[in-house]
C-alpha cells in the first residue's frame, strides 16, 4: 500500500513594520524557510513581491503561485489556497506589515489549515502591538487589543469612555489603532473625552529610524500635541 503523501506546512511569515531591511527584526532562519516556498498567500501582490526580493528571494515570480487574501475575500476561496499543501508543498502566509493575522487578514486560512490537518508554523518577527505595550510602562499582565475604534465622533467618544472605565476598574491596558490619516482626530477625541489623570501612550513609527514613543497623563498631552498625521501609530490607555 502506498503511504499517504506528507502534507506541506503553512508558514506564517512576518514582514518589517516599515521601509527597513529584511534584517530589521527578522531572523536569518526566516529567509531559509522562505527560499523553499513556491506558494504565497498575500494581501497585496506588489508589496509582497517587493518584500520577497528585499529578503533575497531569487525564484522567478512567473513560477510562483500567489493568492490574494483581504477582508473582501469570500471564505469559500480560502479553501483553494491550501490545495498545494495537500500535495506536499509548503505555503507562506505573508503579512503586509508585522505579524500575519494580527490586525491583519489571514485567520480564516489558519483556521482551515487546522481543520485540514496542515501544520501551522508561526515565524518570529515584529509586532507593533507588543512593541508598544512593552515600551508603554502600562500593565503588561492584563491587556486587550480593540483594533480600530468607530470613526463617527459620537460612537468613538462612547468607545473611549468604555475603554477608560475598563482601564480604571481593573487596571487593564486598552490598546487600539487608527488609520494613519485619522490619527490627529483620534488624539483630539482622547484628549477631550478621557480624564486628565488617565495615562496615554502613543507609539509611532515603531522599529523605524523615526520611532517615537511617549507615555504621559492626558493632561500633559494637552500641553504638547505631537504631529501624527500619516504615521503608523498605536494608542494605549491605562492607569
Amino acid at each position: 500500500m502506498t503511504p499517504p503523501m506528507t502534507k506541506g506546512n503553512l508558514y506564517l511569515i512576518p514582514t518589517p513594520l516599515g521601509d527597513t531591511g529584511f534584517e530589521a527584526g527578522l531572523p536569518a532562519l526566516n529567509m531559509q524557510i522562505i527560499s523553499g516556498i513556491d506558494t504565497f498567500i498575500v494581501e497585496e501582490l506588489r508589496t509582497a513581491r517587493r518584500f520577497l526580493r528585499k529578503a533575497g528571494y531569487v525564484k522567478d515570480f512567473e513560477t510562483v503561485t500567489f493568492y490574494l487574501l483581504n477582508e473582501h475575500t469570500p471564505d469559500a476561496e480560502a479553501t483553494s489556497m491550501l490545495e498545494n499543501a495537500s500535495r506536499g508543498q509548503h505555503i507562506g502566509l505573508l503579512s503586509e506589515a508585522g505579524l500575519p493575522c494580527i490586525a491583519d487578514p489571514g485567520n480564516i486560512v489558519v483556521r482551515l489549515a487546522h481543520r485540514k490537518g496542515i501544520r501551522v508554523i508561526p515565524l518570529t518577527g515584529p509586532s507593533s502591538i507588543m512593541l508598544a505595550l512593552m515600551s508603554s510602562g502600562l500593565n503588561g499582565q492584563n491587556f486587550v487589543f480593540h483594533g480600530y475604534l468607530p470613526v463617527k465622533p459620537d460612537e468613538r467618544t462612547k468607545s473611549l469612555r468604555e475603554l477608560e472605565n475598563a482601564a480604571s476598574r481593573g487596571g487593564q491596558t486598552q490598546i487600539f489603532i487608527e488609520t494613519p490619516y485619522r490619527n490627529m482626530a483620534m488624539l483630539e477625541s482622547i484628549l477631550k473625552t478621557c480624564s486628565a489623570t488617565l495615562t496615554l501612550c502613543i507609539a509611532a513609527d515603531l522599529s523605524l529610524d523615526t520611532e517615537w514613543i511617549r507615555s504621559m497623563p492626558v493632561q500633559e498631552w494637552k500641553k504638547q500635541k505631537p504631529e501624527l498625521h500619516k504615521r503608523p501609530a498605536v494608542f494605549l490607555l491605562g492607569v
